[in-house]
C-alpha cells in the first residue's frame, strides 16, 4: 500500500487512531514544554493511575457507542458500586472479594435492565440512561446511609492494588519481550500460512516496522515509570481488558454484530444478527465495566462517599470515548478508542493541574477538545456517506 493510499484511509476515517496518536503526542510535547515537570517520572505514574478507573468506564461506553447507544448513566453505576463494596465490607463485615463480586453484578443487572427495556419495549437509550443515572445515584445514596462516606482499610487487597501494587522492573521488561516476540511471530506464522495458500501476503519489512513500533509503544512506558514506583497492576488489567475487548470486537461473532448493528440496525437483523441479544449484552458489558471502574476508584481513594461517581466522571468517560475516535453515529470506533482517549483527556487535566490554572479552565480546553472530536467525527461520517451514496444506487 502506498502512502497516498494509507493518507487516503485516514482522510476517510479508516484509520481512526492514527489522528488521535498523533494529536496525543502534540498535546504532550506542549504540555512538557510548557510545564517540564509534566514529564517528571513522578507524575507520568501517577498520571498512567489516574487514567485506570475513568478508562475502564470509557470502555464499556466504546462498546454502547458501537451498537449507535449511548448510557449516561456509568457515573452513577460506578458510584453504586463503590458504594456496595464499602458498606458490605466495612459496615456489614462481608469479604472484600464477595463485595466486589456482588458490585459487578449489581452493574451487570442494571445492564440487563436497560438492553431489556432498550431492545424488546423500544425505550430511548438516552432518555432511559438519563432517568438511570439519577435513579441509580438514589440508591447509592441509600446504600451509603446517613454517614455519606465509607473508609476502606488501607491495608486491604483492593486498596494496595489500586495504589501502590507495581509490577517489578525485571517482569516488566520480561512481559515487554514476550509481548512484542509474540506479535512478530503471529505475523510471521500468518505470512506464512498465507504464502502457503497462495494468497498475498504482508511484506517482511511491514512485520518488522511493526514489530518496531509495538516493542517501542511498550519499551518506552516502562522505561519512563521505572525511574519511579513503576508499571501500576492496575494499569496492566486496564491495557489487558482493552486488548482482550478488542480481540472480541474483531475476532468473534458477537463482535461483528456489534459493529453491524451500529452501521444498519435493520440491515444486521436481515442478515440474521441477533440484534436484541447483542443490544442487552453491550449494555451488560457497560455497566459491568462501569461497576468495575467505580470498584477501583473506591481502591485509588480509599473509600466511598456521595460524590464518587457524580460530578463530571461520566461527561469525562464519553468524552475520552469520542476524543478516542469512537462514533457518535454507531459501527465506527475500537477497545483502544478508550486507551488514547483518556490519556488525551486525563493528559489535559493532568498538565493544566501542574500549570496551576483552575478547573474552570480545564473545562474549558477539555469541551474544546470534545467539540473538535465531534466536529471530526460528523466530517467523516458525512463523507463516508457521500462514498457509499453510488454503490446504494
Amino acid at each position: 500500500m502506498s502512502v497516498a493510499d494509507s493518507w487516503q484511509r485516514v482522510k476517510n476515517g479508516e484509520r481512526p487512531l492514527v489522528p488521535i496518536i498523533v494529536a496525543l503526542l502534540a498535546i504532550w510535547v506542549l504540555l512538557g514544554a510548557a510545564s517540564p515537570s509534566f514529564w517528571s517520572p513522578e507524575n507520568l505514574v501517577n498520571l498512567s493511575l489516574q487514567s485506570v478507573s475513568t478508562g475502564i468506564i470509557a470502555l464499556g461506553v466504546v462498546i454502547v457507542l458501537l451498537v449507535g447507544q449511548i448510557d449516561l448513566s456509568v457515573g452513577s453505576v460506578s458510584g453504586l458500586a463503590a458504594a456496595l463494596v464499602a458498606v458490605t465490607s466495612m459496615n456489614l463485615g462481608w469479604p472484600l472479594v464477595v463485595s466486589v463480586l456482588v458490585a459487578l453484578v449489581a452493574g451487570g443487572v442494571i445492564g440487563v435492565v436497560y438492553g431489556v427495556l432498550i431492545a424488546r419495549a423500544g425505550l430511548p437509550g438516552f432518555v432511559l440512561t438519563l432517568a438511570g443515572l439519577l435513579v441509580v445515584a438514589g440508591v447509592q445514596w441509600k446504600v451509603l446511609g446517613s454517614a455519606g462516606s465509607v473508609n476502606l482499610r488501607y491495608d486491604s487487597w483492593l486498596v494496595e492494588f489500586s495504589q501502590t501494587a507495581f509490577v517489578p522492573t525485571w517482569l516488566a521488561w520480561t512481559l515487554t519481550a514476550i509481548i512484542t516476540a509474540g506479535v512478530a511471530g503471529v505475523r510471521l506464522l500468518t505470512r506464512r500460512r498465507r504464502l502457503t495458500a497462495g494468497l498475498h501476503a504482508e511484506p517482511l519489512l511491514a512485520i518488522m516496522l511493526w514489530t518496531l513500533a509495538v516493542g517501542a509503544s511498550l519499551a518506552i512506558p516502562v522505561a519512563a515509570l521505572s525511574h519511579d514506583r513503576g508499571v501500576g497492576w492496575s494499569v496492566v488489567l486496564f491495557v489487558a481488558l482493552v486488548w482482550g475487548v478488542d480481540v472480541l470486537l474483531r475476532r468473534t461473532r458477537w463482535g461483528r454484530g456489534i459493529r453491524a448493528i451500529g452501521g444498519n440496525s435493520e440491515a444486521a437483523r436481515l442478515a440474521g444478527v441477533p440484534v436484541q441479544r447483542i443490544l442487552i449484552s453491550a449494555f451488560v458489558s457497560c455497566s459491568t465495566f462501569a461497576a468495575l471502574g467505580g470498584v477501583l476508584a473506591a481502591g485509588r481513594l480509599a473509600a466511598a462517599n456521595q460524590s464518587t461517581g457524580g460530578g463530571e466522571l461520566f461527561l469525562m468517560a464519553i468524552a475520552a470515548a469520542v476524543v478516542g475516535g469512537a462514533s457518535l453515529y454507531g459501527g465506527r470506533g475500537s477497545a483502544w478508542s478508550a486507551f488514547f482517549g483518556i490519556l488525551v483527556i486525563q493528559s489535559i487535566a493532568n498538565g493544566l493541574t501542574l500549570l496551576d490554572l483552575d478547573a474552570a479552565t480545564r473545562n474549558i480546553v477539555t469541551g474544546a477538545v470534545l467539540v473538535l472530536a465531534v466536529t471530526i467525527d460528523t466530517v467523516l461520517s458525512r463523507r463516508r456517506a457521500r462514498s457509499a451514496a453510488p454503490q446504494n444506487v
